[in-house]
């Protein structure tokens, strides 16, 4: 898709979308504080409702971090980059959530595999997973078609630089074989989870064997049975389906099937750039597989409303002997704002 470019620096924002929030106010819960003076509760009491109140997970999950050339260009200082600013309107969902996916569209490799650029061929600065990881993401997934851009070199140095930031887990991109066949898991209040990550295509195939998880019934079944044999609640991110349709395709339901069928619990797609819809899927055996078939942007400079309306899938889990119960889901919507003229829209 041809974007939008400047040589000037424009304000580029991802902002809550207020006009369509009254929508999903009543879904997500928030914390009120009521101005009227009641008996504080005795002591008694007290320890009766902590003892009660369940513990709770949220999960938030966001869509493509695609870092295009105008995005590159106002992230630009005096001495690096930085793109923390863009997301100051939305850091606060992040520090109110617990487990907080990111997609990680494209490497994060300069300068060890290239210069910085753009569409079509990305190569971010590490700086961008600095920053990523600074906002907030904690569990990333490295697996796109975007991933193997700048080869192995790319991929390797966007996972070396993982290894040195905060986080639960990254999954999609491997420097090894053994990498590869490594389930990743972390562990949340006492929960158990595993992390699986897979790509469908790619847009370069000179690829290794073990570069980026590609959709594999032979690896999917063997990843998945292993999470559910240690016990783990398994979230699969899969990026996948059509680019800019709002339908799901029939690979994605041949898929979404195969996943609910050998036990995901949550399926968190990406790569359409669009938001899809979002469904429960019955899982062999009893118990259900919710499926995001696409979480659309977050960060880019696309044209079309489709890719800048965009939001946070938000899951709520209560909490009982280490296992989790989802109890809610509803979805925070943003919008991606940037400014340029209109001789400069007219011109694209």
């Amino acid at each position: 898709m041809q974007l939008p470019s400047s040589n000037k620096k424009k304000r580029i924002l991802i902002v809550i979308a207020v006009v369509v929030l009254v929508a999903v106010v009543s879904a997500i819960t928030f914390t009120i504080l009521s101005s009227k003076k009641t008996k504080p509760p005795s002591v008694q009491q007290t320890v009766k409702r902590k003892e009660s109140k369940p513990q709770a997970i949220r999960l938030i999950a966001s869509g493509d971090e695609l870092p295009h050339d105008a995005v590159n260009k106002n992230a630009k200082t005096a001495d690096g980059y930085d793109y923390k600013p863009f997301y100051s309107e939305v850091k606060y969902i992040f520090d109110r959530s617990d487990i907080r996916f990111c997609n990680q569209e494209v490497p994060s490799a300069a300068p060890a595999a290239g210069a910085v650029s753009g569409y079509p061929v990305f190569n971010a600065p590490t700086t961008f997973a600095d920053d990523l990881s600074a906002v907030g993401c904690n569990v990333i997934n490295t697996a796109t078609n975007h991933s193997n851009d700048k080869h192995q070199a790319g991929i390797d140095a966007t996972q070396n630089e993982w290894d040195k930031l905060k986080k639960l887990a990254v999954a999609g991109g491997n420097r090894s074989q053994a990498e590869q066949d490594k389930v990743r898991y972390f562990t949340m209040k006492g929960v158990k989870f595993a992390f699986l990550a897979y790509n469908y295509q790619s847009n370069d195939n000179n690829l290794t064997s073990y570069g980026v998880n590609m959709f594999s019934e032979d690896l999917m079944k063997k990843q998945l049975a292993e999470a559910k044999q240690n016990g783990a609640y398994t979230l699969v991110s899969v990026h996948w389906g059509t680019e800019d349709s709002p339908g799901i395709d029939a690979a994605q339901e041949k898929w979404s099937k195969f996943l609910a069928d050998n036990g995901a619990d949550i399926i968190l797609g990406t790569g359409p750039h669009v938001l899809e819809p979002v469904k429960k899927l019955p899982k062999l055996g009893g118990g259900e597989t919710l499926v995001w078939y696409s979480l659309g942007n977050m960060l880019n400079t696309q044209l079309d409303n489709g890719g800048l309306f965009n939001g946070f899938a938000v899951m709520d889990f209560t909490i009982n002997k280490d296992k989790p119960t989802l109890k809610s889901i509803s979805f925070l919507p943003t919008y991606m704002h940037y400014e340029w003229t209109a001789q400069e829209k007219a011109s694209q």
